[in-house]
């Protein structure tokens, strides 16, 4: 990752503070915990339970791979792993840098957008997601798991209402840099429509569901955000990008 983000110089104007944005971190985080304490990577069965797998969700069973996934423990219906997918994730660096990303820039499209409203966004971002990448490999039996696509609906979001907000970032893990949000997201979204065209590149990342998060994303905060709340900073005093 060439950079990390630490924080942004960008107030909350609707809300007092970000509740849903908090409260997906820290579900988030017990869950990755709960499932490090019930054995995690070594219970492939609770992950192919509530993890998304394409073949089951288009009930193309036997049709994939031939390393397909234990059966699960639980029988959770195709549909409902569109949503429980989203908090999963596969070690402690996945849920860490989703989660930062999700607090650097998540309270921001909260205020924009209001609680309950930001709460379905983010569901139907990682909701969207699941589908753009069991659609782009429809017979595979391998489990997708994570809230990247999710938390990319939230970067899309960021990118349209405030391109010009200033963003703290670590560039390649030590460099600290102040740089404008336009520069650095929209950098973060090009790279991910790169690697769908070089897919092969590493087949282990799910990039489909990125460009399918940020899809929607762009899409629903067109709607979802609060009546007035203007998009690229319009009129606001920020100064330009650089």
């Amino acid at each position: 990752m060439v950079f990390i983000p630490i924080s942004d110089d960008n107030p909350l104007r609707s809300i007092r503070f970000q509740w849903v944005t908090l409260g997906l971190v820290v579900a988030n985080v017990l869950i990755y915990l709960v499932g490090v304490i019930g054995g995690g990577d070594d219970n492939p069965a609770w992950v192919a339970s509530f993890a998304l797998v394409p073949s089951e969700l288009f009930h193309l069973q036997g049709a994939g791979d031939a390393s397909a996934p234990p059966a699960p423990a639980l029988m959770v219906p195709g549909w409902l792993t569109l949503i429980t997918y989203q908090f999963l994730h596969s070690g402690a660096l996945h849920v860490l840098t989703n989660m930062l990303f999700l607090w650097v820039f998540g309270d921001n499209v909260e205020d924009a957008m209001g609680h309950l409203k930001f709460l379905v966004f983010y569901l139907l971002c990682g909701v969207a997601a699941g589908l753009a990448q069991a659609a782009a490999l429809p017979s595979s039996q391998y489990p997708v798991v994570g809230a990247s696509g999710a938390v990319a609906g939230v970067i899309a979001a960021y990118l349209m209402l405030h391109p010009k907000v200033r963003v703290w970032v670590l560039v390649f893990r030590f460099l600290p840099l102040r740089v404008a949000a336009g520069w650095v997201l929209g950098l973060w979204v090009v790279t991910q429509v790169a690697m769908v065209v070089m897919a092969s590149v590493d087949p282990g990342v799910a990039w489909w569901a990125h460009v399918g998060g940020l899809a929607a994303g762009a899409v629903l905060v067109l709607f979802m955000r609060r009546p007035g709340v203007p998009l690229f900073d319009r009129g606001s005093a920020s100064p330009p990008i650089i």
